[in-house]
């Protein structure tokens, strides 16, 4: 079976200074953004994430998102096979003067974290009355 996207998640790469203060990894979680009339709809895939363990903060212009995994202990059975990395999430948008950034919506639900950007009322789209002459 062929599929066109990628299955695995992308580790996030650091900038080149920067240190983590958590030995553990990070990823980038997918992202699927949805532009509507009115706002934006960001889906963020972060399994392992529920509303407790997720942030985002608004800093400027920079939209960030957060999720923080813990990974599973079993002290009844032991891992015999690991396919599937445990990490945080991690992923930054630049905003532009298009978004109401006070009326930004997040939820999360099975591990998908939703944000609805309104769009600011100058950058919706208007429909301009059209009159004839007589």
């Amino acid at each position: 079976m062929t599929d066109t996207r990628e299955m695995k998640k992308r580790e996030e790469g650091l900038e080149k200074g920067v240190e983590r203060t958590r030995a553990k990894r990070v990823y980038t979680p997918a992202v699927d953004i949805i532009e509507k009339k009115d706002y934006i709809m960001l889906l963020a895939d972060m399994p392992g994430v529920d509303e407790k363990s997720v942030k985002v903060t608004l800093e400027k212009d920079v939209l960030t998102i957060r999720g923080n995994v813990e990974p599973e202990v079993h002290d009844s059975h032991r891992l015999a096979i690991h396919e599937y990395g445990i990490g945080d999430y991690e992923r930054t948008f630049t905003l532009s003067n298009e978004i109401d950034r006070e009326h930004i919506k997040a939820s999360v639900s099975d591990g998908v974290l939703r944000l609805t950007l309104p769009k600011a009322e100058t950058a919706r789209t208007r429909h301009i009355p059209i009159t004839g002459t007589a």
